[in-house]
């Protein structure tokens, strides 16, 4: 009881300011650099309860695809906003138009595709990450089109890496296509939410034993490959390359909320 009389009366003198800070639920979302069988990583984590994962794809006053990270950062400027990281957040045409479902602010601007195809997109399961106001999770596309839930944001992409704690049936351990690959990954809960990028080209297999086995992640999506990219400006990052982006996910924070 003493201790929490004393914390009480602590409370009491603090300044206005620094109560608002007390009660303010700070972000979350934090990146580190991770080595794993001696393939080095950068894994990005966010807790959707707290965090506001997002995805964005169109310029909203000239309807034509932001492309990059600047035009995202520009763009949530205006509203007091920021990226507190960000990658290319799935699979899309030359035209930069998602190859499947994309939902943003409970919009959908692309619908579901759940049949087989070519790439790696068709190598089913796919699947869809899907966010609520208090979770995201990973869902095979086939078992979202019987049971959709109500996503805030959704994008889907393929194939999957996890599958309710597997590896995709599909994936070989001793593969020779490696390239820089991103993906993301959802706890069992919907709580947690990986977004993991190598640093150097590897296969499928040994890209999702990463989520499997180091983070616990009971399912995860494979984003894309190499056009992988991160942005993640506490680390003073933010990758380039030549051709534009499509769908880009990422979390926002207010622009003085400071990076982990």
């Amino acid at each position: 009881m003493r201790g929490i009389e004393a914390r009480l009366r602590a409370a009491v003198l603090l300044p206005p300011l620094a109560l608002l800070l007390l009660a303010a639920p700070a972000s979350a979302a934090s990146c580190r650099a991770l080595t794993v069988e001696g393939a080095d990583y950068t894994l990005c984590e966010a807790d959707a309860a707290r965090d506001n994962i997002r995805l964005f794809l169109n310029d909203p006053d000239t309807g034509t695809p932001l492309g990059s990270f600047a035009n995202v950062e520009r763009l949530l400027e205006a509203e007091g906003k920021r990226l507190a990281f960000a990658m290319n957040g799935g699979m899309y045409h030359p035209d930069r138009r998602p190859v499947g479902l994309h939902v943003e602010a409970g919009r959908e601007l692309a619908p579901l595709v759940t049949r087989a195809g070519p790439g790696n997109f068709g190598m089913l399961p796919n699947g869809v990450l899907c966010v609520t106001d208090t979770r995201a999770r990973v869902i095979e596309s086939r078992q979202f089109a019987r049971n959709a839930p109500a996503c805030r944001h959704a994008t889907q992409s393929g194939p999957m890496l996890v599958i309710d704690g597997a590896l995709h049936p599909r994936f070989i351990a001793d593969s020779d296509s490696r390239f820089v690959r991103n993906g993301v990954g959802t706890s069992a809960d919907g709580r947690r939410a990986w977004f993991l990028i190598s640093e150097a080209p590897v296969n499928f297999h040994r890209f999702a034993r990463v989520f499997r086995d180091h983070t616990g992640a009971a399912n995860a999506l494979y984003l894309d490959g190499k056009v992988s990219r991160l942005h993640a400006p506490a680390l003073g990052r933010s990758d380039q390359g030549f051709l534009p982006l499509g769908p880009i996910l990422g979390v926002v924070v207010d622009a003085g909320a400071p990076l982990d």
